[in-house]
């Protein structure tokens, strides 16, 4: 008999790690609070991006983000807090804000983002219909310091085959016509792709459906239950929307609700959430998908719109649009574009959460001493692009035993230190996955 694997957040990852772990022969159930690709998942840039994967902590965060805490509309919020697991989140991000820990955290990305091109293309082959384009990624800069940093960033990227090329001065105007005199160069990454992310969720949803996969939407998390099982203590089954669900394994995916969902199950782990934002606008022929580096705006060419995302908001577990930060996304591509204006009807922002872990990188592996739970989580803002190498290594564990040396730097170990309960457990808990 196939393995039941229970699937906990419909989220991108949620929905990857479904896919996989059914197409590796698993029966899979999938449980999600509300519909399925929802958040996140749906208001992401769609980039796949390897070569801009490096962790947010890095040198000379804290004194960049202190700055823009003076500005409402700048591109990082924190709103402060005195809450001990806020701070204890805030002391461990900015003690990772240093180059060998960004460094190792960059190449431990770039890992596991290998196959991830060529995985999207093989979704696309096993009839998943939603748009990809292979035309590379711009990093636009009108600061010249800013340029200069990040030049110094290519050499992992160079190793790991994704080719960056610096243009300085009009060479970046030859490639991308549409920037303004203002850009003082650019570094362009022709193997970089870009999805269009509503899409990409619909398809997986549809073909989980086509896999026999069972999906409970509207059932959040309310309740767990340990025992033993095979190979030690475990989970039994969970409770989400009036139903009791067992399974053989479970895998926490979800999202920035992994957090409280993993203080549910007796193995808290410090995943927080970081509010981004996209608006969607009328189409615009760009050559590629474009970041304004010195805005932190993500620009995605597709078929159908124009999507401006970006943003990070520390704050709390809600979606609720900031409009004074939703102006400044708008007006970000004026400095880089020659002939942009904000639009002037009628737009609709979206917010999603994306979940934060302190280092920068995900927690993907066996959940504390459960014998038979996992994690995928934290993945912050390369869902997309870590998503297919994410699930892939983590279907092997799950279904084979195996520990892929590609996980091995995103150990859950690395923060879990509580004592399961061992007694059946119920708790409410609050807008959970």
């Amino acid at each position: 008999m196939s393995r039941h694997v229970v699937v906990v957040g419909g989220g991108a990852i949620g929905l990857m790690t479904a896919y996989q772990l059914a197409t590796d022969g698993a029966r899979v159930t999938l449980v999600d609070a509300r519909r399925t690709g929802q958040g996140a998942a749906e208001v992401n840039a769609g980039w796949i991006c390897p070569a801009e994967s490096a962790p947010v902590p890095g040198p000379g965060m804290i004194s960049t983000s202190l700055r823009w805490m003076l500005r409402r509309d700048s591109p990082l919020y924190i709103r402060p807090s005195l809450d001990p697991q806020f701070v204890k989140f805030m002391l461990g991000m900015w003690r990772s804000c240093n180059a060998p820990a960004q460094q190792a955290g960059f190449e431990a990305h770039l890992r596991l983002a290998a196959s991830s091109g060529e995985a999207y293309d093989r979704y696309r082959a096993d009839g998943l219909d939603f748009e990809l384009r292979h035309d590379g990624l711009l990093m636009a800069f009108t600061d010249p310091h800013n340029l200069e940093h990040h030049r110094g960033l290519l050499e992992l990227a160079r190793r790991f085959d994704r080719d960056p090329q610096v243009l300085v001065g009009d060479d970046v105007r030859v490639h991308e016509p549409k920037l303004s005199d203002r850009v003082i160069g650019g570094i362009y990454f022709p193997r970089e792709e870009h999805l269009d992310p509503p899409a990409l969720m619909a398809a997986l949803h549809r073909r989980l459906l086509e896999l026999g996969v069972t999906i409970l939407e509207g059932a959040p998390i309310d309740g767990v239950q340990h025992g033993w099982v095979a190979g030690g203590d475990g989970l039994r089954s969970i409770s989400a929307g009036g139903e009791v669900v067992g399974g053989d394994a479970f895998v926490l995916a979800a999202g920035a609700w992994t957090g409280p969902i993993s203080r549910l199950i007796g193995v808290p782990l410090p995943v927080r959430p970081g509010k981004g934002y996209s608006v969607d606008v009328e189409p615009y022929d760009l050559r590629s998908s474009v970041n304004l580096s010195d805005a932190k705006v993500a620009v995605t060419p597709l078929a159908r719109n124009l999507r401006l995302a970006g943003t990070m908001e520390f704050a709390g577990l809600d979606e609720e649009l900031n409009q004074v930060r939703v102006s400044a996304i708008l007006r970000a591509p004026s400095a880089y574009f020659r002939d942009w204006t904000p639009p002037v009807g009628p737009v609709t922002p979206k917010a999603g959460i994306r979940p934060m872990t302190p280092d920068g990188i995900p927690v993907i592996g066996r959940l504390g001493e459960l014998s038979n739970t996992y994690v995928s989580s934290g993945h912050g803002m390369q869902g997309i692009t870590l998503g297919p190498g994410s699930a892939l290594a983590l279907s092997r564990m799950v279904l084979h035993g195996e520990v892929p040396d590609v996980l091995v730097p995103f150990a859950p170990q690395r923060f879990t230190r509580a004592v399961v309960r061992k007694n059946p457990a119920r708790h409410d808990i609050t807008s959970a996955a």
